[in-house]
């Protein structure tokens, strides 16, 4: 009999091998702790890194995600300080080389298991999709920029 573990790796498997990647949302209604949504296959699917953001709804994180796929499948390239256009109405995103001592414990378990699974060693690179306040348009790091913002996003990157 299979358990809950292995339905779920199959499935992930299954869901990568159709769509090219599959989105994983994490949320934690204990704690006041953003939610948060990752990609899991880019690097399979696409030679490409992972991608996580967070404190939006999962619908549209799920969208944004799907964004960034078919621009990289579209021969968009990654890297930090790169500017995401069409992800969020009226605004860019910007991705950060995630780089957090709890990266692949706490937040991107099952795209790391993908890429051990794949045979590769140690850990994807994944960045993280960061988007500006709605008010402002300002991002988290630059002066001014809300609290709420701030707060909505965990930073994973480095400055």
């Amino acid at each position: 009999m299979s358990t809950n573990r292995d339905e779920y790796f199959d499935s992930l498997l299954s869901n990568v091998d159709e769509h090219g990647w599959q989105f994983t949302f994490v949320f934690d209604n204990k704690t006041d702790n953003p939610d948060f949504g990752y990609s899991i296959g880019f690097p399979k699917t696409l030679n490409a890194p992972e991608f996580i953001l967070f404190g939006l709804p999962r619908n549209l994180m799920h969208n944004m995600l799907w964004g960034i796929f078919r621009q990289i499948q579209n021969g968009e390239t990654v890297h930090d300080g790169k500017r995401w256009k069409n992800l969020i109405e009226g605004f860019d995103c910007i991705s950060r080389k995630a780089d957090h001592s709890d990266l692949f414990t706490e937040y991107v378990l099952s795209s790391d298991w993908l890429w051990k699974e794949n045979g590769n060693a140690g850990h994807p690179e994944v960045y993280q999709l960061v988007w500006p306040g709605s008010q402002q348009g300002l991002f988290p790091w630059e002066e001014g920029c809300s609290e709420q913002v701030i707060e909505a996003q965990t930073k994973l990157w480095r400055d």
